[in-house]
């Protein structure tokens, strides 16, 4: 009797218990009614919302959603943009295959030439996602089919390659009108040359090489600027054999990202902290720096 009295006493002073849990959960499934369904992420949690729609509060999950691929299409349009372009058979293919598709220097022996532009969206470096557009070296830039005006005015950079190995007096020219052309319509646009197959040159032959083509670029293009405004142009000795390509292009794609400062002073701080004389940041799949 003394058990059974004991049992209820304890089960009597419990149930206020349960009823206050009780109602703390009807409380809070309340206040997460609406905010989320079944398929979708809570919308408060702040998940990345580039793949998920939201109407009156409500998550809807994007693949079901047609507004949800018009917002991952926008996402994808103001990705920064590299256009390579350059004279046919200047090595414009083997850079982006050797770069972007970690293909082999040798096998680009037998790449056959570029016929129309060929896109490529970089979305595995850590620091930016960008897209690089391969053009075809016989492609009219100023021509309305190419639409200049679209294309130039959704650039971040263009890299002008040269090969170091060949006539490059009508490349400096074609150089002259694209630089021409690009920046009328978006003067923040980036100009890279690279001074590209500079394994077949002595080191003496790569200077001589590298002065005589700024000199003659910059003898063509001083009269571009607006004004008292020349356009800079920043000039690389390239190959496809030794890490030369892969800091040129880490080197374009370091003035595309928003936050590169920010990047400089926290190493600096690190240095200055630890002791040591330089920092990297590495992106290991692209092997930028």
């Amino acid at each position: 009797k003394k058990l059974g009295l004991l049992l209820r006493t304890m089960s009597a002073a419990q149930q206020p218990q349960q009823q206050q849990l009780g109602a703390a959960a009807a409380v809070e499934e309340e206040a997460t009614v609406g905010s989320y369904v079944v398929g979708s992420f809570p919308v408060q949690y702040g998940y990345d919302q580039a793949g998920v729609a939201s109407v009156n509060g409500v998550g809807v999950g994007a693949m079901s959603s047609s507004s949800g691929v018009a917002g991952a299409s926008a996402a994808a349009d103001e990705k920064p943009r590299i256009l390579v372009m350059g004279m046919r058979r200047s090595g414009k293919s083997s850079i982006q295959k050797v770069v972007f598709h970690k293909m082999s220097p040798n096998e680009t022996l037998f790449l056959e030439s570029t016929c129309k532009i060929q896109k490529d969206e970089v979305s595995d470096c850590s620091f930016i996602q960008f897209s690089v557009w391969d053009v075809p070296g016989h492609i009219d830039y100023m021509n309305d089919v190419f639409d200049a005006n679209d294309t130039f005015s959704s650039t971040g950079a263009i890299v002008f390659v040269i090969d170091a190995q060949d006539e490059y007096i009508d490349a400096i020219d074609r150089l002259k009108v694209l630089v021409s052309g690009a920046y009328s319509v978006n003067p923040k646009i980036k100009f890279e040359v690279f001074i590209h197959k500079v394994d077949g040159l002595s080191d003496e032959q790569k200077i001589e090489t590298q002065c005589d083509i700024t000199q003659r670029a910059n003898d063509v293009l001083i009269d571009i600027g607006n004004g008292n405004e020349v356009i800079n142009i920043h000039y690389h000795l390239t190959t496809i054999y030794d890490h030369s390509i892969f800091e040129a292009f880490s080197k374009v794609v370091q003035k595309l990202i928003p936050h590169m400062g920010a990047f400089e002073s926290l190493l600096n701080i690190f240095c200055n902290n630890s002791g040591l004389e330089k920092a990297f940041l590495f992106d290991v799949a692209t092997k930028f720096t």
